[in-house]
């Protein structure tokens, strides 16, 4: 077919990634009934719909599932050849980098940054996104973030999993709490006491877990989407938080709250960092990733 150009295989990955045609066109700067035109280009070069229409925006087919990966790789693959090669200096840039963090990772891993950002790369700024890890990895092939960071295992071709750290969690308690005044909690000691639950867009489902195995979920008096909130809320309360042990510090350091050992083995949090695929980056981003892995990452 000798009028198949490279366009043709952006539009297929934006459709791929975005499941809308309207998002596609803006992506691209072309008119709407311009993408349809070249999806009905490509539907009839690989002889097959590729992507039915639904109420919740196209589907693809399993023809385009299996021509997804290897014409999203090969697009950038051909970005990443004819992109400038300059050298990225963090020194004398003042490039601006976005990054998808949770409300949790803004109060916990986002004060570990600012330091060693300002003596490495004193003109680079930063901008953070609400993490939403339903959508995480399209934004990251979208170019909306450089990064993010989350909890979840997320499988994408669109992104890397770069392993940092791996935390338990504790139980996050007013500082005066009447009752629970040791260094560890028992399970009947739970039970008698009301919870807060965070169940939010970010992902993180470790409370939720901890809470389901003490039999607790009943016991749950008020559930947030956000864990900031949490040391505002225990502090001036007798209730209970469950809370990733990296985040329980940074509350600890600040709020009149402490925290106490559960009674039971919960399989440790590990947070990832998530990038595009290292050919895929640009000489800034590559430096982005290395900063947070060396500045984030167990020693």
């Amino acid at each position: 077919m000798t009028d198949f150009d490279l366009n043709l295989v952006r539009i297929f990955v934006l459709l791929y990634e975005t499941r809308n045609v309207t998002a596609t066109a803006e992506a691209v700067h072309v008119s709407q009934p311009t993408v349809s035109y070249s999806l009905g280009k490509l539907r009839r070069h690989f002889g097959d719909e590729l992507f039915r229409r639904s109420r919740h925006g196209l589907v693809p087919t399993a023809v385009a599932d299996r021509l997804y990966e290897p014409l999203q790789q090969s697009l950038a693959g051909i970005q990443h050849a004819i992109a400038p090669t300059r050298a990225f200096d963090p020194v004398t840039s003042h490039a601006r980098f976005t990054i998808g963090l949770s409300d949790l990772g803004e109060a916990s891993l986002l004060p570990r940054l600012l330091g060693p950002l300002q003596e490495q790369a004193p003109g680079v700024s930063l901008m953070v996104r609400p993490l939403d890890t339903s959508d995480s990895p399209r934004q990251l092939s979208r170019g909306e973030v450089d990064a993010f960071i989350a909890t979840p295992i997320l499988s994408s071709p669109q992104s890397r999993r770069i392993p940092l750290f791996s935390e338990g969690y504790f139980a996050m308690v007013a500082s005066n709490h009447p009752r629970l005044r040791g260094e560890s909690v028992s399970a009947a000691q739970l039970r008698a006491e009301r919870h807060i639950l965070v169940d939010g867009p970010s992902g993180h489902v470790g409370p939720k877990l901890a809470l389901e195995t003490l039999e607790l979920l009943d016991h749950v008096a008020l559930q947030v989407a956000k864990f900031s909130v949490l040391p505002y809320l225990v502090q001036r309360s007798e209730m209970v938080a469950i809370v990733p042990a990296y985040a329980g510090r940074a509350y600890a350091a600040s709020h009149p709250v402490r925290l106490l050992q559960l009674p039971i083995s919960l399989e440790p949090l590990e947070i990832a960092l998530y990038a595009l695929p290292e050919r895929s980056r640009s000489p800034a981003q590559r430096w982005l990733v290395d900063f947070l892995h060396r500045t984030l990452a167990e020693k």
